[in-house]
């Protein structure tokens, strides 16, 4: 990694710079990548913190959605007077506050099976904070087919979950092979959530993603972690990889033109 830092880079990342697992080289290769941060609300928020100050060079944000005021109650990164804005700009506007190291690439439209390829392709690494099923599939089945790795996360009320799909590991369909009817799901506007939930869910996505662009530690490939808030319980369930999955397995896809992402998001074996 040839980027240098300089003084002020020195002092900002000073706390990283001091350890053995990342020093210069590893900050420097930080401040060269790319990640994609899908959503940009409740677990986007702190995941777009924390990579910011870390020092990860290029966040893309990608959301379709406005401020709302019912959002500020877990949404930290967007205030008061952002509400009615689009999301990924008062994101980029928190970003360029906390680090002017960073650039921000805004995408205000949702993920889908039309526009995946092209924001996903290039990336280094792919934040998973959607608050639905089908942008979660399509991003699964997207940043496998293009080698790219995702650190997954969801919430629900006082619970959440988080696991970390490699190109070489098992895949968020060898995890759940398809996704709920639409409608037996509540989302949180219907059922509520803990405010500091996505906090807690959130940081260990950013821990994840972090790791992963430094190539350091065990990644949570092939285990979901669970948190329960309300008896403040993690527990590891260890899952693996489909030789039938339509994705990740032997006979796996290699495109996702064509899949009809409706329903359960089911992709039929030919």
């Amino acid at each position: 990694m040839s980027l240098a830092l300089d003084s002020t880079q020195l002092d900002r990342y000073s706390r990283h710079i001091i350890m053995d697992e990342v020093g210069p080289e590893g900050q420097s290769r930080l401040l060269a990548s790319d990640a994609l941060v899908v959503g940009a609300g409740g677990l986007g928020a702190p995941v777009i913190q924390y990579l910011a100050a870390a020092g990860v060079g290029t966040l893309e944000l990608v959301d379709d959605d406005v401020v709302e005021r019912s959002n500020l109650q877990r949404q930290v990164i967007h205030g008061d007077a952002d509400v009615g804005e689009p999301k990924v700009e008062s994101a980029a506007r928190y970003v360029d506050r906390l680090n002017p190291d960073i650039e921000t690439a805004t995408h205000e439209t949702r993920l889908d099976a039309g526009n995946a390829r092209e924001l996903i392709a290039d990336c280094d690494v792919v934040v998973d904070c959607a608050d639905n099923f089908r942008t979660r599939y399509v991003v699964n089945d997207t940043a496998r087919i293009e080698g790219v790795p995702v650190a997954h996360g969801a919430i629900y009320k006082f619970e959440g979950q988080a696991t970390t799909l490699v190109p070489d590991g098992p895949c968020y369909r060898c995890l759940f092979p398809e996704a709920p009817e639409p409608g037996t799901v509540p989302d949180c506007a219907t059922t509520g959530v803990l405010g500091v939930l996505p906090g807690t869910v959130g940081c260990v996505q950013a821990t994840e993603a972090v790791k992963l662009l430094l190539d350091a530690g065990e990644p949570l490939a092939g285990r979901l972690l669970v948190y329960d808030a309300m008896d403040m319980s993690f527990e590891t369930v260890p899952y693996r990889q489909n030789p039938a999955c339509p994705v990740c397995g032997d006979d796996g896809i290699e495109t996702i033109d064509g899949i009809e992402y409706t329903g359960g998001c089911r992709i039929d074996a030919e």
